[in-house]
């Protein structure tokens, strides 16, 4: 579905150019992105960009829009506001609206793409072109919009490619991205989380073998499948060592809990707020979730063979030997033939949580909310911010996008989730965030 309302004729705000992204279906696989890139890339160059489309696949440009500081001004950062046009998929008939309508309802704007996340694409574009719309120019540096594709499936065509075949235009030297920025409640204070780092994808199978034979004469047989029925249950149970990096144990000393016991920090947390225990626990150690189970296709025959599929997540502050030494003691004893393979290993990811674009976000939180905190959090997923970090190892890249009404339980409850939507004013509010903040670091 496109949109079919003309070409706007005076500049978008945040919430009209949210609704035209999200009426562009760009679900993933197949994505088909190049309608709506066209589209945005139209409105950049009208604003005063510099724009450049590429990628691999025609249908899958990725999108760099660049405004430079003046020629002869001093040298400064390249700051990149980062985004994917990509989404997961919808059920149209799970949802309250079309979820490629863009409508708004209850002061809400509802549609695929909502959270994740063509929302921060419309607040980044939008604070973008505003600014170079007013005849502001970088005094150092420059400002870059990028909104790659193919994020949700790992971004092959997207982050990857640009960093890979294109590192000049992908180059920055900090970066804003999603991952952060949904407030968090804990004791009656509002803490803002800033999005330094994320645990990394460590995932395996479990395979076992046996002897088949007829499912009515079991004792001829050997069921495979029933070896991997204690493994499930010690995963489900394990419970793996915190491994606290400095940036979590500032977050734990911001909520006002004990950094330098996380045991004892979690413990308290999960007796006086469960649900937030639950959201932010996992950024201290290995995850386990075994979610897949595949074994015999015939119900009269006894499995020879089965696997146990497991997503694992670690750190950033473990190295991916430390992490499998770990989980084979969580395994261990593995049962007679049964056997690990292990699968994608992307290690967890980080930036330093300080300096000037921390700095920057400290500063206008404590302009615009005032007494709230701001506390740096991991990611229990990962996000394009893992391929920049790897490309350029020099960049600082946070994930932030700030919320003024929507609390970080129910913003991630949404999330490729039916009914998927965002509040107005809180798109207004990210979107003068990524102006006074683009105005701080670049003058």
């Amino acid at each position: 579905m496109s949109p079919s309302a003309p070409e706007p004729t005076a500049p978008l705000s945040a919430t009209e150019l949210l609704q035209r992204l999200i009426r562009f279906n760009t679900v993933n696989p197949p994505g088909d992105e190049r309608e709506a890139q066209e589209f945005l890339a139209g409105l950049l160059e009208e604003a005063g960009f510099e724009v450049s489309l590429v990628g691999r696949l025609p249908e899958r440009p990725n999108l760099v829009a660049e405004l430079r500081a003046p020629e002869g001004s001093p040298e400064g950062p390249v700051l990149g506001l980062l985004s994917h046009m990509d989404t997961v998929l919808a059920a149209a008939e799970d949802w309250e609206h079309d979820p490629w309508s863009g409508d708004v309802e209850g002061g809400e704007i509802w549609g695929r793409g909502a959270i994740d996340m063509k929302s921060q694409t419309a607040a980044e574009a939008t604070a973008a072109m505003d600014l170079a719309r007013s005849g502001w120019r970088p005094s150092r540096g420059s400002l870059k919009v990028i909104v790659v594709v193919d994020e949700e499936v790992g971004g092959a065509e997207g982050a990857v490619w640009l960093c890979e075949n294109e590192p000049d235009l992908a180059r920055c030297d900090l970066m804003l991205n999603e991952g952060g920025g949904a407030p968090l409640v804990f004791r009656g204070q509002r803490h803002y989380g800033v999005c330094v780092g994320e645990k990394g994808p460590l995932r395996f199978g479990l395979k076992a073998s046996g002897v088949a034979a007829h499912a009515a004469t079991p004792g001829l047989g050997d069921n495979a499948l029933t070896r991997l029925a204690p493994l499930i249950t010690r995963l489900a149970e394990a419970e793996l060592p915190f491994d606290v990096d400095p940036a979590i144990r500032e977050m734990l000393i911001g909520l006002g809990l004990d950094g330098d016991h996380p045991e004892r920090a979690y413990a308290r947390l999960r007796e006086e707020d469960p649900a937030l225990s639950a959201a932010i626990e996992p950024m201290g150690r290995i995850t386990f979730s075994p979610n897949i189970v595949s074994a015999g296709d015939k119900i009269n025959v006894i499995p020879d063979r089965a696997e146990l599929r497991v997503d694992c997540r670690v750190p950033p502050n473990l190295t991916t030997a430390e992490a499998k030494e770990r989980i084979l003691a969580a395994l261990a004893p593995l049962p007679d033939g049964v056997e690990v393979e292990w699968g994608m290993e992307v290690p967890g990811n980080s930036s330093p949580a300080q300096g000037e674009l921390f700095d920057a976000l400290q500063e206008w939180l404590g302009d615009n909310v005032p007494g709230a905190g701001i506390v740096p959090t991991f990611l229990p997923g990962f996000t394009d911010s893992r391929t920049w970090r790897e490309a350029f190892p020099d960049l600082v890249a946070y994930g932030f996008f700030p919320h003024r009404n929507l609390e970080l339980r129910e913003q991630a409850g949404r999330m490729h989730a039916k009914n998927e939507r965002i509040d107005v004013e809180d798109l207004d509010f990210a979107t003068t965030c990524f102006s006074d903040v683009t105005r701080r670091i670049l003058g």
